[in-house]
């Protein structure tokens, strides 16, 4: 990964913000936050609010959606900074199901390539970030890219070898896990599948293979990986060229849809070429060659996520790390590109874009001089919603209580790009309307029954009325990957 553009790119146009018409697809928030570097690795917190990070910084920011629950009308808070000696850029992280963020390693630490073993884990509840020591004979962690697994453990691979561990959020514990990895971790993604395996394509980083195509699929119940069939996936996703010496390793985001089936994207560093797709189908376990993106576009890293509609919106550009984004929609079967208004795309690549699921379907896109979010305009299928099935009719302000129903979890993680970024959302919200003042809040969730994705049978998590309520009849929905149940009518006491 190249630091030096994205970090001087973000100095230049941190302060240049533009002002356009709501109706138009992208719009920038109307209030920028005030950072002093681009942000990136943005993380939506079960209480509705959104942190996201300055690259090679200690500094996190937190957005808070207005009144109204509006994110581009929100406003930018400072959060508390890092541990002292503790500065990443391009790291695992995760929202746990307790409520809490935790972030791991960094290909940089200061700006400096170190694939720093630190950690560190914040809570929302006390504002403090508390330091977490590495799995045990761990030197590196770096970019190394991580997941939460079912249960709701948190898996995190090494960068630099086939390790992988998993941690134990209440003891603050560490086991090794991962056996028979066929290469090492560096530039593969993780996606959770629906049976509760997790999907990987490798990159054959320090095993150069021209034309390799393997991925390989990660058991919890045996803790150990496999390999798919001679196949692979298909068509390769990973850049090889030009040989070993000079190839970048990279690819691209992998995003499974409502339908069962992952988009996977690729990178081609061989100049005018363009990055191929393929497409994992979860219920037959077998891939199939998907389009090639327009013209030399590919996703060298970048993000993608995954849109209410069940369509995919994915960041692309020319070449290895080289600007000109240009942001397309995949529906299933064809690429529209919706790029539009989004001034920062011309001088970007699809590596300095980073996305985020919002509780209102919107895509919260970060990277660069402006935060913008993407209005789609699409709807979900309505089997998609979270349907809630049982919820106290009488709530008190400063209490606990559970929601119980179905498609909490959503269907997706929701967001990806791979090893250097992770913003999952298959997590649920609830979100509060007043209903005579119209007035929005968020009551805070945690320790939910599940983290499976497309979970058939009940599930339920906790809530936190906000003391900052107001009283009287309100409309209280469940919120995954911005999908939105039908209100259910509380009494707020």
């Amino acid at each position: 990964m190249i630091v030096t553009r994205r970090l001087i790119g973000a100095l230049l146009f941190s302060l240049a913000v533009t002002t356009f018409a709501r109706s138009q697809t992208w719009i920038p928030l109307v209030n920028q936050p005030n950072a002093s570097l681009a942000l990136s690795n943005p993380l939506l917190l079960t209480d509705g609010t959104v942190i996201a990070h300055e690259g090679c910084g200690r500094t996190w920011w937190r957005l808070i959606p207005d009144a109204s629950g509006s994110y581009v009308n929100g406003t930018w808070r400072q959060i508390a900074s890092l541990p002292p000696g503790y500065a990443p850029l391009y790291f695992g992280s995760a929202v746990l199901p307790d409520g809490r963020v935790i972030v791991e390693g960094g290909e940089y630490n200061y700006c400096t390539p170190v694939w720093t073993n630190l950690g560190a884990i914040f809570d929302p509840k006390t504002g403090h970030w508390t330091s977490v020591a590495p799995p045990a004979g761990w030197t590196t962690i770096g970019d190394g890219q991580s997941v939460i697994l079912p249960d709701g453990t948190y898996m995190q691979a090494n960068c630099c070898t086939r390790q992988q561990a998993l941690l134990n959020a209440k003891s603050m514990t560490w086991t090794k896990t991962g056996k028979n990895k066929f290469d090492i971790n560096d530039e593969e993604g993780w996606t959770l599948l629906p049976d509760g395996t997790v999907l990987t394509v490798d990159a054959y980083v320090s095993q150069y293979k021209a034309n390799g195509k393997n991925y390989e699929i990660y058991h919890p119940a045996r803790g150990n990986w496999t390999s798919g069939p001679p196949s692979g996936s298909v068509v390769q996703l990973w850049d090889s060229y030009p040989g070993a010496s000079k190839a970048s390793y990279e690819l691209g985001p992998a995003v499974l849809r409502p339908d069962g089936t992952v988009f996977a994207s690729g990178a081609n560093g061989a100049p005018g070429m363009p990055g191929h797709t393929s497409i994992y189908d979860t219920r037959t376990r077998t891939w199939r060659p998907g389009p090639n993106f327009p013209r030399d576009l590919d996703v060298a890293d970048g993000p993608a996520a995954l849109l209410p509609s069940g369509n995919v919106l994915v960041q692309t550009s020319p070449g290895i790390f080289k600007p000109g984004s240009r942001f397309l929609e995949w529906d299933g079967s064809s690429f529209t590109d919706v790029t539009a208004n989004n001034t920062d795309a011309p001088v970007v690549s699809s590596y300095d874009g980073n996305m985020l699921i919002l509780p209102t379907g919107e895509i919260l896109w970060t990277g660069f001089g402006n935060v913008w979010v993407f209005e789609h305009g699409g709807k979900p299928n309505p089997a998609w919603l979270p349907q809630i099935t049982s919820v106290p009719t009488n709530v008190t302000r400063h209490h606990t209580y559970q929601v119980y129903g179905f498609n909490f979890n959503g269907f997706s993680q929701g967001a990806a790009y791979g090893d250097d970024v992770q913003g999952a959302t298959n997590y649920p919200l609830v979100r509060l309307t007043n209903r005579v003042t119209g007035n929005v809040y968020y009551a805070r969730t945690h320790d939910h029954s599940t983290m499976a994705i497309a979970y058939k049978t009940q599930a339920f998590t906790n809530f936190d009325v906000p003391g900052g309520t107001e009283t009287g009849l309100t409309n209280l929905q469940v919120i995954c990957n911005g999908i939105a149940s039908t209100p259910v009518t509380v009494n707020v006491r």
